[in-house]
């Protein structure tokens, strides 16, 4: 029996071991310092991934918490090469008009230090192609609309979970989100509920890849405490 009657699947004990101070310490500062590495690079190398890793990745991703725990995303996994060159090509369309035109001057000005252009190599050369779609709302099994509650932030967590652990695997990904994105479910042929979020080209950096000379801010410039 449910030993909460509220909930028809009922609690299980949480499987929790506390750390002494040194190990938490510890730990922190290896997790930090392997993320400090962490680099978003637009240079990729045509060498195979094995499924399983993406697999393993998506897992990660799918235990974000999320609003009701309803789980509001699908991870679209592409390496077919003529669905990738369908997808920078679309891209690269809806770019050419962001950047001569559809981007204002500041976007624009923003952009340049990244290096970044409506040229999107990337889209092919990686052999991986993962695009996260968003549940606007849920379809119930008789068809009827079911609310989802806080799909953005909880992709949002899913998506981070996923980048890390593509890091911590030694594979590298992009944060990619052409716009406007709608092309992108009719490519794929995902349901009108499911709205692509973000565009994640995952694999090994080409030989002699680089990324742009950046410092992130530090902790006083991103906290406060009281």
């Amino acid at each position: 029996m449910p030993t909460n009657p509220a909930s028809p699947s009922g609690f299980v004990p949480l499987v929790f071991e506390r750390r002494d101070l040194s190990s938490s310490l510890a730990s922190a500062r290896d997790f930090y310092d392997e993320m400090n590495r962490r680099r978003t690079t637009r240079h990729f190398s045509s060498d195979p991934v094995p499924r399983e890793l993406i697999e393993h990745a998506i897992q990660t991703a799918s235990t974000a918490p999320s609003g009701a725990h309803q789980q509001p995303w699908t991870f679209v996994a592409v390496s077919q090469p003529e669905l990738k060159r369908r997808i920078r090509d679309a891209a690269e369309a809806e770019e050419r008009e962001n950047y001569s035109g559809r981007m204002p001057r500041e976007w624009l000005d923003a952009l340049a230090p990244l290096g970044t252009d409506e040229h999107k190599p990337h889209l092919t050369d990686a052999p991986w192609v993962i695009v996260l779609f968003r549940h606007s709302h849920g379809v119930k099994p008789d068809g009827s609309r079911q609310t989802l509650y806080y799909t953005q932030e909880s992709c949002g967590i899913a998506a981070g979970f996923f980048i890390a652990a593509i890091h911590r695997m030694g594979l590298v990904t992009l944060t990619h989100t052409p716009n406007p994105m709608a092309f992108l479910g009719a490519v794929l042929e995902r349901p009108a509920n499911e709205k692509a979020m973000l565009v994640m080209p995952v694999g090994y950096p080409a030989e002699g890849a680089s990324v742009p000379d950046l410092v992130r801010k530090p902790l006083d410039a991103v906290s406060i405490w009281k």
